[in-house]
């Protein structure tokens, strides 16, 4: 009986060169499967299903992750702010996780003896890959045919049409990956220091030219409302907010990072929805939240993103930090309001019961409620005084 391989299938060049070399030259009985995480349509779904089925696979499973994908990871994204180098939602590295879990559970489903993906030698994706498979599936054979034999581009175009297949082999001027938490755009301006992504390059153009104000209704650090519109998961909403900001041109950048293997790199960015919610769930915290509560979620959360960004979803202490995100959302609800522009959005408030700025303890810069002078004036005496006694001493030592 021929050995089963579990290719993760993109329908792209690689995974498509992955399935014919490793059933025609390693004689390997191929099952493809594609991991929907809210980047591709009914449309496009059929047609990576009909790829792979022209490319001569046993079987070929598609499976949509979108919701279990914001469950597992993209809401801790959210409780936590998380934007890698204060710019980045880590659109594709977070789905990357969801999307080779998905792979080694249908793996282990098969019992294949190998899984195989498409990932090159010079990116973060072979990594990201590589760890879950080691824990999740140990000892099943991971290949990695563009990594391991170092091909190039047209040496894979030319192995394929050597077999007869037909498809499209012209390279799209920029490298586009599309996902529910925002879409990557890499191209000859992103290959260097230098360079922002022209108009035309960004997969959803500006269309809105007037302004528009937005009320996103978060329950618990969760959308669940826009404007009057509620939506049964957070899924919807994020999808919803896309389609009415995304247009305005909001959340497009450049960002500077570096890899897994200690390079520099550089890929631009659209998440209108993601920097958005991030922005506006961000206001509310900070009115409902105490000050420590949001220092030690800060600290918490860049070292989750960070972890998460290099492939680590796995470790345990993730699920520790994901239990604190959580139970620091108990008192983040209300209404935020946000004003979009072409190419920019302003939060204008918030609107919460547990607002801790509330009128009845005082207002900043003018009255107080709460204390008298006399409470303050003592408070800072006691509150400044070892630094006092640090310098009295020190001057004491300086006049011996």
């Amino acid at each position: 009986m021929k050995k089963k391989v579990v290719v993760a299938f993109s329908g792209g060049l690689d995974t498509s060169y992955c399935v014919k070399y490793l059933s025609d030259d390693r004689g390997f009985e191929v099952h493809t499967i594609t991991v929907n995480t809210g980047g591709f349509d009914a449309d496009e779904v059929k047609s990576i299903e009909q790829r792979a089925k022209n490319l001569g696979v046993a079987s070929h499973k598609t499976v949509d992750e979108t919701k279990n994908y914001y469950d597992k990871v993209i809401r801790y994204l959210i409780y936590g702010n998380v934007l890698k180098n204060n710019t980045y939602p880590l659109s594709v590295s977070a789905e990357r996780m969801s999307q080779a879990l998905a792979t080694a559970n249908y793996a282990k489903e098969l019992k294949a003896d190998a899984v195989a993906h498409g990932s090159t030698g010079a990116g973060n994706d072979q990594v990201r890959f590589d760890m879950i498979f080691h824990v999740l599936i140990p000892g099943v054979e991971i290949i990695t045919p563009i990594r391991d034999l170092k091909l190039s581009r047209e040496e894979e175009i030319n192995y394929l049409k050597a077999k007869g297949i037909q498809m499209n082999f012209e390279k799209a001027m920029y490298s586009i990956n599309k996902g529910i938490w925002g879409t990557s755009v890499g191209g000859k301006e992103t290959l260097k220091s230098m360079g922002m992504l022209p108009e035309s390059a960004w997969p959803t153009q500006v269309t809105k030219s007037n302004s528009e104000e937005v009320t996103l209704y978060f329950e618990k650090g969760e959308l669940k409302r826009i404007n009057q519109e509620n939506f049964s998961h957070p899924v919807e909403a994020i999808q919803a907010l896309q389609k009415i900001a995304g247009p305005y041109g909001v959340g497009r950048d450049i960002h500077v990072g570096d890899t897994i293997i200690g390079i520099k790199g550089r890929v631009g960015f659209e998440a209108a929805a993601p920097m958005v919610v991030i922005k506006a769930h961000h206001a509310l915290e900070k009115h409902v939240l105490t000050k420590w509560q949001l220092s030690w979620k800060d600290q918490l959360a860049q070292f989750y993103g960070n972890w998460l960004h290099e492939g680590q979803y796995l470790d345990p202490v993730m699920r520790d930090i994901e239990a604190y995100l959580s139970s620091t959302q108990q008192q983040v609800t209300g209404e935020v309001k946000i004003q979009l522009y072409p190419y920019r959005f302003q939060v204008l408030g918030i609107d919460s019961t547990n607002d801790l700025m509330s009128s009845k303890f005082g207002k900043y810069g003018e009255m107080n409620l709460g204390w008298t002078g006399d409470d303050v004036r003592g408070f800072s005496k006691i509150f400044g005084n070892q630094t006092m006694i640090y310098h009295q001493v020190r001057e004491d030592g300086a006049k011996s």
